[in-house]
C-alpha cells in the first residue's frame, strides 16, 4: 500500500491506497476519524488489516491542537470532558463536511460508496456527521465512542433509517464508559435502526477481536473492489 500526506483546504489528511491504484480507477472509500490526543496517522495503520487491495482510505487530522505534555502535541475535534464549546464543534463539523466533499471528488466516489469509521471522540463525530449523510455513507462504525447529545442527534436523522451501524466498545474502558455504547444502541434502536453491537474484554483500544468482527461487517456493507 502507498500513503500520501495532503495539506487540504481546511484539514490536513493522509490517504492510503492499494499499490495498483491509479487516478482513473474506482474504489470504495473508508474515512477514519481519530480520537482525542492522536493525529491523522493513528488509524491509517488499520488499512492493511482491513483490506490492502479493495479500498482507498482517507484519515483527516482534527483541527484543534492540544499540549498533552512537554513537547507532546495531540489533536482533537473539541475540548474533551465537556469543556468544548458549540463554536468548536460547529467548526469541526464544517471542516469535516468540506473534507468529505473534497475526498469524494478526489477519489471519484459515488453515493453510498463509503464507510465512515471513528474511534473515541472521532466516533462521536461519526455519529454527528454520518447519521445525516446516509446518501454518502453506506455504514458507520463507532469504536469506543462518545455519544453526542441525543436531542441534537435526533434532529439530524433522515426519514430512512436503513444505514448500517457497527458499535464496538471495551468492557474495561476507563476513558469512555460502556454506558455510552449502551446509550447509543438504545437511541438508535428507538429511532428505527438495527445496529450491530459488540462489547469486548478490552480497554480503550481497537483489539484484534474487534477487527475480526468489524472487517466482515464492512465487507458486507461496502464490498471491496475485486
Amino acid at each position: 500500500m502507498r500513503s500520501e500526506r495532503h495539506e487540504g483546504n481546511g484539514l490536513q489528511y493522509i490517504t492510503v491506497v492499494p499499490d495498483e491504484y491509479s487516478a482513473d480507477s474506482s474504489y470504495p472509500l473508508v474515512v477514519m476519524l481519530h480520537g482525542f490526543g492522536a493525529n491523522m496517522q493513528d488509524l491509517a495503520g488499520l488499512a492493511p488489516a482491513i483490506n490492502a487491495d479493495g479500498y482507498v482510505y482517507a484519515c483527516p487530522n482534527a483541527p484543534i491542537s492540544f499540549e498533552l505534555g512537554p513537547g507532546q502535541i495531540g489533536f482533537g475535534w473539541m475540548t474533551p470532558r465537556g469543556g468544548g464549546t458549540a463554536e468548536e464543534t460547529s467548526n469541526s463539523e464544517k471542516l469535516l463536511s468540506d473534507f468529505f466533499d473534497a475526498v469524494f471528488k478526489q477519489f471519484n466516489v459515488g453515493p453510498g460508496q463509503a464507510v465512515l469509521l471513528g474511534f473515541s471522540q472521532g466516533g462521536g463525530m461519526t455519529y454527528r456527521c454520518g447519521l445525516g449523510r446516509a446518501d454518502h455513507f453506506a455504514g458507520l462504525a463507532a469504536l469506543s465512542a462518545t455519544l453526542p447529545d441525543q436531542d441534537e442527534l435526533a434532529a439530524r436523522l433522515p426519514e430512512g433509517r436503513g444505514q448500517s451501524i457497527f458499535i464496538g466498545h471495551g468492557r474495561f474502558d476507563q476513558m469512555v464508559s460502556d454506558d455510552s455504547a449502551q446509550s447509543a444502541k438504545s437511541f438508535l434502536e428507538s429511532n428505527g435502526y438495527s445496529p450491530e453491537f459488540h462489547i469486548y474484554d478490552m480497554a480503550h483500544e481497537i483489539s484484534g477481536e474487534e477487527l475480526a468482527d468489524l472487517v466482515p461487517w464492512m465487507t458486507k456493507v461496502l464490498p471491496p473492489k475485486e
